[in-house]
């Protein structure tokens, strides 16, 4: 039914208008029921519902409805695969219409700035791109059940530690780089029907009263529509809220902060305008899910049909990391299985995303129930890190006298969740000390991790496989054991590095802070954008991720050698099962800028497709390119710029691994802003096609005059060095350097210039 959203709002009364832009309890907004508008409810999220009644709280302290776990975002990222997240998206979409939640309070897209923050689980990744593309994809699945998202923590929200008052101290070139364009793809892509605004500080200023992010940013340039509700508890001022651009408060202040907008309107501090436009942002996501509904009034919570689903995510999402051929494992082998995650699987993480998880069937249950023969042995408990010398000696001896050992380690609950950092990347060690002693006695171990974030693995030389399902949701049990046995073929790969130590992490000097404030110091090198740029090895690179067959990813073809501002180039190249079984391969696209532009990454991802081939089966994907995917942040233009030259594509299934590679040519319109002082160098004037044939005619008439032309004549040739200025050539090319750098100020003082030749450079 069409409603006229503003002519209800000019029914309101001033302190109606007010109420309804805060809650009315932890998840519930307000109604106003003598004009028709009803209360609805949000729910946690962002992998499974946390649908509380009785006790709320926001911290998943008390107990909600029974749901199913899906896997966490440092999951669901590592599988490269929005198709997927697209389906597990309507799945919980259709969950919430079954249990009348208006909005779920996801995905949750802060980049993963360091290993260390507490929250990386819930996170998708170390790449804006990979992050934008899953968040979308995500969105779009939960939304085409007519049920509204939050992508959160907007903005700079990458620690846990002091989060609700420091300050993140961004670059402009860093924040739309690295920190914006995940929630700018999916604004642009998806239209979350909410955002949610982070807790901290930027540069000194409250996300909740940050005009700059809430209006210029979201609204104005990315052209948002939904609105903006506050993290639990985000409210700084709240009428200088509504005047930045946020609209609903949540969990609410029992009347105080509605009372403060009241009185600003009244006293002439906040333009009632501003208010009505947060009102109507808010109602038209209210309507629009109230007045679809009744369409799903049908809808079923089927929560082992649901089950089954969170199985088969957990399968596209993991990870195999090393293999020497021991996977997957055979049936007539003996197998034991080591450390209690066997037998109590770490299937999520701890805080506001924690579900009641309807059915959790673990690896060593799967395996009993399908008659493998696998030994049990607890080795090490999963809840803490506690070595039982007797636990230990058993565990030792039973892999001795296996074929094959997989330890199934981890990080306990304690070691990562919201509320708090890590403050070491190392897993407990008595896993450490029992895998490595494992290994001595057992070549073929295997070892299988169940962790939200990167760990350092000491021992990673010394097993024959290693295999990463995260936190892969209630599923992660059933999902391990089609895996290890080859019913499944993994096909994850990283979205984050796995550095060899914590101390090699960019983000290392800086991470996290004082307590006050946390500079950003590695600016837009973040994750493989340092490790790739400095050429630090790492343990395993982003992208990485092997397969039970191979694959060859070659033949890249462009559709055109040359793009301008507003072209678009199809990128393809041929994908080739060269193994014996199927399996699906990502392949990921990278761009590098080949002009010498200072503090430019190695390299960028601007593309991934994951597609599935049988043995021997060929397949050509294209991607897509445009200027976007080859530009920069330019502070001093206020947008996106990349200059023109040379740029090299590059493919391949992980960073570290490309093979495939094209050179392209790029053609800008777009011209950087010069202000020109006297501090302005040479080089800058003759770089910049505003000024660089002025330039060049005055050097070349200032030629007669300097004392420097006759000095590198004079030069001896032959290199023996006795000249003042050394050989000519040298002598040539020191001049050069030195007059490109020399501000045209100091032209005057070396007889190359006068006043008026400033004043006339200043004019062009």
């Amino acid at each position: 039914m069409a409603r006229d959203i503003k002519k209800l709002v000019s029914e309101l009364t001033l302190e109606e208008k007010a109420g309804l832009c805060s809650g009315q309890d932890f998840w519930h907004t307000k109604a106003v029921e003598r004009l028709g508008i009803p209360a609805v409810m949000v729910s946690d999220g962002p992998h499974g519902l946390r649908k509380q009644d009785q006790e709320a709280d926001h911290l998943g302290v008390n107990d909600s409805i029974v749901a199913v776990c899906f896997p966490a975002a440092c999951a669901t990222a590592s599988s490269f695969d929005t198709e997927m997240i697209c389906k597990m998206g309507e799945t919980i979409g259709n969950e919430c219409q079954a249990e009348d939640l208006s909005v779920v309070l996801g995905p949750a897209v802060n980049i993963k700035r360091s290993p260390l923050c507490g929250r990386n689980f819930e996170y998708f990744s170390e790449d804006p791109y990979l992050a934008g593309e899953m968040a979308a994809a995500y969105i779009n699945g939960v939304q085409s059940k007519e049920v509204g998202t939050s992508i959160k923590h907007f903005a700079f929200n990458n620690q846990e530690y002091n989060r609700m008052s420091c300050s993140s101290e961004v670059s402009e070139r860093a924040a739309h780089e690295i920190y914006f364009p995940a929630f700018e793809i999916a604004v642009k892509k998806s239209q979350p029907w909410t955002v949610m605004c982070s807790y901290n500080k930027i540069n000194g200023t409250y996300a909740s009263d940050n005009k700059w992010l809430l209006t210029d940013v979201l609204r104005d340039m990315w052209g948002y529509k939904g609105y903006v509700m506050t993290d639990w508890g985000a409210v700084d001022d709240r009428p200088q809220g509504i005047r930045a651009g946020l609209d609903l408060e949540m969990p609410g202040s029992g009347g105080i902060n509605d009372k403060k907008i009241v009185e600003a309107v009244k006293n002439g501090e906040l333009d009632e305008a501003l208010l009505d436009a947060a009102v109507e942002r808010f109602l038209n996501i209210v309507f629009k899910y109230v007045d679809n509904h009744e369409k799903y009034a049908d809808a079923v919570f089927d929560r082992d049909a649901d089950h089954e689903k969170a199985v088969d995510a957990a399968g596209e999402c993991a990870v195999l990391l090393e293999n020497n051929g021991i996977l997957p494992l055979s049936s007539d082998k003996k197998i034991v299985y080591i450390g209690e995650y066997a037998a109590k699987p770490r299937y999520q993480g701890g805080g506001s995303s924690h579900i009641n998880a309807s059915k959790v069937t673990s690896a060593l249950e799967s395996a009993e129930a399908k008659g493998r023969c696998v030994e049990y042995v607890k080795g090490f408990p999963a809840d803490k890190d506690e070595l039982d010398s007797e636990e230990f000696a058993k565990a030792i001896a039973a892999a001795q006298n296996a074929d094959v050992a997989v330890i199934f380690a981890g990080l306990p609950d304690s070691f990562e969740s919201e509320g708090y950092d890590r403050t070491h990347m190392r897993m407990p060690d008595v896993q450490n000390k029992l895998i490595a002693a494992v290994a001595a006695v057992q070549p073929n171990t295997v070892v299988v991790l169940h962790n939200g974030s990167p760990v350092e693995t000491p021992w990673a030389d010394k097993v024959a496989a290693v295999l990463e399902m995260y936190l892969g949701g209630q599923g992660v049990g059933e999902a391990t054991d089609r895996i290890l046995y080859g019913e499944i073929n993994p096909s994850g790969h990283l979205a984050e590095t796995f550095p060899i130590r914590l101390e090699d992490n960019p983000s290392y000097l800086f991470f996290p802070g004082d307590g006050m404030k946390v500079h950003y110091a590695e600016d837009v090198f973040v994750g493989y954008r340092y490790y790739d740029t400095k050429k630090i090895p790492v343990r395993w690179a982003f992208g990485h991720g092997l397969s039970y067959t191979t694959f060859a990813i070659d033949n890249m073809q462009v559709s055109s050698e040359s793009l301008d501002d507003n072209g678009e180039i199809t990128v393809c190249v041929d994908v080739t099962n060269t193994g014996k079984v199927a399996g699906k391969e990502v392949v990921q696209l990278y761009v590098s800028d080949l002009n010498g532009t200072p503090e430019r990454p190695a390299k960028e991802l601007k593309g991934f497709v994951k597609i599935a081939l049988e043995p021997g089966e060929k397949k050509t994907v294209a991607m897509k390119i445009c200027a976007r995917s080859l530009s920069y942040w330019n502070e001093e233009l206020g947008d996106w710029y990349a200059p023109g030259g040379k740029y090299l594509l590059q493919a391949g299934d992980a960073s570290d691994n490309i093979t495939a590679c094209h050179e392209i040519s790029f053609t800008t319109g777009k011209v950087l802003p010069l202000k020109i002082d006297g501090s302005t160098t040479v080089g800058q004037l003759l770089s910049h096609p505003r000024t660089a044939a002025a330039m060049a005619q005055i050097l070349e008439a200032a030629k007669a005059n300097s004392p420097f032309g006759e000095a590198v004549e004079d030069a001896p040739s032959d290199g023996d060095g006795h000249g003042g200025l050394g050989d000519a050539e040298t002598a040539s090319k020191m001049m050069e350097e030195m007059m490109k750098g020399m501000p045209i100020k100091s032209l005057i003082s070396f007889g190359m210039g006068d006043s008026g030749l400033i004043d006339m450079l200043m004019n062009l």
